[in-house]
């Protein structure tokens, strides 16, 4: 056959002698030369990108907006808010805890999106995610501005060199100044020493929860078509190598009961199908290895089981066993190891034991300790950012994780489970430095309130050692503030914050470093009201005892001794008898068996209940009740254990 020239759309115009065949190949164009001749550098028809944000700026929405312009439900498909968030409890909090991974066709490109957590304690898995993409979406909400966590998200792309996008989100809202919230970008951007060709970075502004897209804000209002085709246009297509020995580095893990241990991660070079055999390798060399039993790719919400996936591509792998995340999997001919990345360390932990209480085993289905110890190992599988270890106890183990939602969400899921668990107060993870001085994490905290509650926050901060780094005021009547604070001074404040600007007020956080010990901080400052007896709660003795402080347990609730049934009025823990009847007689008189009016109990979350224990309580867990108590049930020997500590 003669030279001839062969176009394919979206490729350049390339010279080949003979080509056999041009495919339609996983919604992508892509040629298939004869006589081993090497494949394209790039695929100009793929793009990887990842949805970064501080949390709550609308990542998700995005995503519901983007399906609904490619066309991925039908027309009369009945589809959910926020459609990626299909975990119970992302549904329930309104956030993203677990990364997504989602693929969309655009104008016959594959847009493989990953949609990532916005809570600085998930921030583990995006460090990891954009190792496998070629660029960012960073979102940014018109009102509210660059975050705690946009900042940390962003200096992470920028490290790794992606191209990035700035979709400022929600120019619906009120009071929202989209424009300056764009040059509040910019100079994000200039601190963090972006480079130049990264300044001139593409922006859009964006309502993704009415699906409107607009290059400016005096342009008409657009559809999501917009930002699409910015993206087409902007991020570049992956680097691909076909020919070479397959290579994968595994960036997040999934489980399954029926398949085992999935990885997921983005092919560098060569393809990979079922059957193959690869190896796994790390910084010291081989760590394992297996044979592929399926091959998945992305496709709109689900996975596709494929025959075979190629360089570029972000896949799922099951059958290998020993992958984790941050190790690389290779070809048995060429074990090479690709450059990895540091999983941050835990800055919290919290003990995880047998529930003991006179209670035990009546809620729950798991309540041994090999029981918690198989969910505990499984749950470190795919999430690493977790740390189990064993303890002097065998019915003990200590579980460490980035902050308090990390692991309230595997106490919650757990609790689901049919788990029963005693969890402890959670402590601050600190060591000694070269020169042996302690050192403890410090959190960067960011605190918008109304103007009237500026005092109050500032004296509450300066109690726990915060120094305060920046304020400024926004619009509404509102105040930023920024405080650097150790990480201990803010386990049990959320529930007095929330008190203190009487819910207006939003506070996040997110590790900054670590520094000196800053010294002893104040303990709780109400005391325990701690029940005498095992029985029932007693409508007649709430009511006799409502000026002792607030209960949180409610009349015909079960109790036992030990159990802390409220919370005391004054700094010191009361033990009281919450199971006492009325004595019965034969006097009657008129108006004094009327019916008891009680003060509404205060039902704890489960975070509210981390917050609130102290040292030396515990928080009992099961399928149907939360519930706190003290570690020595027994009043007397508890008095005697708290004589002995003071006088030791």
């Amino acid at each position: 056959m003669e030279e001839s020239e062969a176009v394919c759309p979206g490729t350049k115009i390339v010279n080949v002698n003979t080509v056999e065949k041009c495919i339609f190949r996983h919604q992508r164009l892509k040629y298939t030369y004869l006589q081993g001749k090497k494949t394209m550098g790039t695929k100009k028809n793929i793009r990887n990108i990842a949805i970064i944000a501080h949390v709550d700026h609308g990542k998700t929405t995005l995503v519901d907006s983007i399906f609904q312009k490619t066309g991925t439900f039908r027309d009369n498909q009945q589809v959910n808010v926020r459609v990626l968030d299909s975990n119970p409890q992302e549904r329930e909090r309104g956030i993203t805890i677990f990364s997504k991974n989602a693929a969309a066709i655009y104008k016959e490109c594959k847009i493989n999106i990953v949609d990532t957590p916005g809570h600085a304690d998930f921030g583990g898995e995006v460090e990891r995610i954009l190792k496998m993409v070629d660029g960012v979406l960073l979102l940014v909400d018109a009102f509210e501005g660059p975050m705690p966590q946009t900042k940390f998200v962003l200096r992470k792309a920028l490290e790794l060199h992606l191209k990035p996008i700035v979709v400022i989100n929600k120019i619906d809202r009120p009071q929202c100044d989209p424009v300056k919230v764009h040059d509040q970008v910019l100079d994000l951007f200039i601190a963090l020493g972006a480079e130049e060709e990264q300044l001139d970075f593409p922006y859009i502004f964006t309502s993704a929860k009415n699906g409107i897209a607009k290059y400016s804000m005096t342009d008409e209002d657009q559809d999501m078509s917009l930002l699409l085709d910015t993206i087409i246009r902007e991020i570049p297509p992956p680097d691909t190598d076909d020919e070479s020995p397959f290579q994968m580095l595994v960036t997040s893990l999934d489980y399954s009961d029926y398949i085992g241990k999935i990885a997921i991660g983005r092919i560098r070079r060569g393809t990979v199908s079922p059957g193959n055999q690869l190896v796994v390798v790390g910084p010291e060399g081989i760590a394992g290895r297996g044979t592929v039993s399926k091959v998945f790719l992305f496709d709109k919400l689900q996975r596709v089981e494929v025959k075979e996936a190629e360089s570029g591509d972000i896949v799922a792998l099951a059958g290998i066993s020993d992958a984790t995340v941050g190790m690389t999997l290779a070809s048995i001919d060429a074990p090479e190891v690709l450059e990895s990345f540091e999983i941050s360390k835990p800055t919290l932990s919290m003990l995880f034991s047998v529930n003991d209480s006179p209670f035990a085993g009546q809620e729950g289905k798991e309540v041994t300790s090999r029981k918690i110890r198989e969910r505990l190992m499984k749950e470190v599988m795919t999430n690493v950012a977790l740390k189990v270890e064993e303890t002097d106890s065998a019915d003990t183990f200590r579980v460490s994780g980035r902050g308090e939602l990390h692991l309230s969400v595997l106490i919650e899921t757990m609790r689901r489970e049919g788990y029963e668990l005693a969890i402890s107060r959670p402590e601050v993870i600190m060591y000694n430095d070269d020169d042996g001085t302690l050192m403890e994490p410090i959190e960067h905290v960011t605190i918008d309130i109304p103007d009237e509650y500026t005092g109050v926050i500032i004296e509450k901060m300066g109690r726990r050692k915060a120094e305060m780094t920046h304020m400024g005021t926004l619009r509404g009547g509102m105040v930023r503030l920024e405080f650097e604070i150790p990480t201990r001074g803010l386990i049990g404040y959320n529930l007095e914050f929330t008190t203190d600007t009487k819910g207006e007020g939003i506070l996040s956080h997110i590790f900054h470093n670590y520094q000196p010990f800053k010294g002893k901080l104040p303990s709780r400052e109400t005391g325990a009201l701690v029940s005498a007896e095992t029985g029932i709660c007693v409508a007649y003795a709430l009511s006799s005892l409502e000026d002792r402080g607030t209960f949180f347990v409610s009349p015909n609730a079960r109790v036992y001794e030990g159990m802390i049934v409220g919370e005391s009025t004054r700094g010191l823990d009361i033990t009281l008898n919450v199971c006492k009847t009325k004595k019965l007689t034969n006097m009657r008189a008129s108006g004094t068996d009327e019916s008891l009016r009680l003060t509404p109990a205060k039902i704890l979350s489960l975070e509210q209940s981390l917050e609130f224990i102290n040292d030396d309580e515990l928080l009992e867990v099961t399928p149907q009740n939360l519930r706190l108590r003290k570690k020595i049930l027994d009043s007397n020997l508890r008095a005697k254990a708290a004589k002995k500590e003071k006088v030791g």
